[in-house]
């Protein structure tokens, strides 16, 4: 990416920052991602989408949405818009997760269902996040019974990402989660019924809640709603 004439820093601060995230160590690409969102220019823009989709690093992945998120949305929007279609999960993931930082409404149309039930875990839980975030008011309800069709999915993370997603919802997810504590499927009852001891009790141990419904089911009284 050539970078010349712009007043907003050093044109060789910013091809150095560019060439660093690509660098082979995490650290390096680390410091360029936040130089970059220290001095922010739209042109950036494009090479920080594009490291979101293959960065590796949890942490340089965290820093490349903080740089996002220092940009205009005018320009950052429509190009994480484009990605949340892309075939690359962590693409998706990632493009979903800035999304949900930027809080602009505008993107609700891109959270579609089919994002909220991809079949990879890091996209949905994603997905989950940033719809949450963005869900237009009066349509809390119908989100919830999105959601509630992933109830017992994945392992314990997967579903904590689920429960804060429902419970952000507050009461207008509560006839999606009602009707998932009468489930056939036991891991869907334990799971909603976790759920809304969350919903109840913000401070609960998710892990000691989920067990405890567990066995709550298993001893065949999980059928009552919330």
């Amino acid at each position: 990416m050539t970078v010349t004439g712009h007043d907003t820093g050093t044109d060789a601060d910013a091809v150095r920052a560019l060439r660093g995230l690509e660098g082979d160590r995490s650290a390096v690409r680390l410091r360029a991602a936040l130089a970059i969102g220290s001095m922010p220019d739209p042109r950036f823009v494009d090479a920080l989408v594009e490291r979101c989709a293959v960065e590796p690093d949890f942490f340089v992945r965290d820093m490349l949405t903080w740089a996002l998120t220092r940009h205009p949305a005018s320009v950052t929007l429509p190009r994480l818009l484009r990605e949340v279609r892309s075939e690359r999960p962590r693409a998706r993931s990632q493009a979903l997760h800035t999304l949900s930082k930027l809080g602009d409404r505008r993107a609700w149309p891109a959270i579609t269902r089919a994002l909220l039930t991809d079949a990879d875990d890091e996209v949905a839980r994603s997905a989950w996040r940033a719809a949450a975030v963005l869900v237009p008011d009066g349509e809390e309800a119908a989100l919830a019974t999105v959601l509630a069709t992933q109830l017992g999915r994945g392992g314990r993370e997967t579903q904590l990402s689920l429960s804060r997603a429902l419970v952000a919802l507050g009461d207008a997810m509560a006839p999606a989660l009602g009707a998932a504590t009468r489930a056939s499927d036991p891991c869907v009852r334990a799971h909603a019924l976790a759920t809304d001891r969350l919903l109840r009790d913000p401070d609960a141990a998710f892990t000691f809640a989920l067990e405890e419904a567990k066995r709550v089911v298993a001893l065949g009284s999980g059928g009552e709603g919330p």
